[in-house]
């Protein structure tokens, strides 16, 4: 009877701490997906970027002639409709125009999305004429183009590898 007793008692507890793990993996989270992303002049990681409201905490203490090397993340606004060699990025609350350096690479045309970019943060006063060069680039009206009368202050990027998320 005391045999019966313990091999009841055993396989209880046996059921019990099998349930027990089964609940255990039930709520274990899932591992972290990996985001597919196509790559841009250097290569790059998306480790360590700086989101787009950090990366301006760092812009608003730059003045021009100032720079700093970063990574950040941002999502696409609008490419250079010619040849994908400017892009601008849309960083929460402000807009960074981004550069490729050397010229060295291109964005697709039709490049959208959530982009992790690397190279040189700065400021600068941009020339009306080089506004009127990015509308026209832009694919603005002659109208629209005209507009343009003042130079900007912008928050600018030279950026030496993009990711481009898929």
């Amino acid at each position: 009877m005391k045999k019966n007793i313990l091999l009841l008692a055993l396989s209880l507890a046996l059921f019990s701490c099998k349930n027990e793990e089964k609940t255990t993996e039930e709520k274990a989270p899932e591992a972290k997906k990996e985001i597919a992303y196509a790559s841009f002049g250097k290569e790059i990681t998306d480790a360590d970027a700086l989101t787009g409201e950090r990366m301006m905490e760092n812009y608003k203490d730059l003045k021009v002639g100032d720079t700093i090397i970063s990574k950040m993340k941002g999502k696409i606004i609008e490419v250079c409709s010619k040849k994908g060699c400017w892009m601008t990025l849309d960083t929460g609350n402000d807009e960074v125009m981004v550069k490729f350096k050397d010229y060295g690479f291109f964005m697709p045309l039709n490049a959208e999305g959530d982009v992790v970019i690397n190279g040189k943060a700065f400021v600068t006063e941009t020339s009306v004429d080089e506004l009127r060069h990015y509308a026209e680039d832009a694919g603005k009206t002659e109208e629209e183009i005209n507009k343009i009368t003042e130079p900007k202050f912008e928050y600018r990027f030279e950026a030496d590898g993009v990711l481009l998320q898929q």
